[in-house]
């Protein structure tokens, strides 16, 4: 499944410029799980604090496993996320998905999650196939 894309919002791009909130919007309304993923992340962020927050639980199923690969895979709907909930996303395998505070302090913790090492850290044979 692709975004749900409301014919408004296919006209406006037709026409020329989309409005990002009506964009973010129509994430928010076609992949659900990976929406509600990256908001309760946001919401840990903010109340535990730290350098990042992240989640380590498989999705429920395929259909939720496919909407995180679409959001994230996809450079305008994760930069649209990014910027409405003011983090950088960071994805390792099939679910590890973790958000990063804009502040230029947790780089390096960002960068060592995005590594190379860190991904082959990550790494599991129950994950093989995701």
């Amino acid at each position: 499944m692709s975004l749900d894309v409301p014919p408004a919002l296919l006209e406006q791009a037709e026409r020329g410029e989309v409005d990002e909130a009506a964009f973010v919007d129509c994430v928010r309304t076609s992949l659900p799980y990976a929406w509600e993923m990256v908001s309760s992340l946001v919401a840990q962020l903010k109340v535990d604090g730290g350098e990042f927050a992240d989640n380590q639980t498989p999705p429920p199923d395929e259909q939720a496993r496919g909407q995180l690969l679409r959001a994230l895979a996809s450079n305008a709907i994760r930069g649209a996320l990014e910027r409405h909930f003011g983090v950088r996303l960071a994805f390792q395998n099939c679910h590890r998905v973790a958000v990063f505070p804009l502040d230029s302090a947790v780089d390096d913790r960002l960068a060592r999650f995005t590594s190379v090492r860190g991904q082959v850290l990550n790494q599991s044979p129950e994950l093989r196939d995701c």
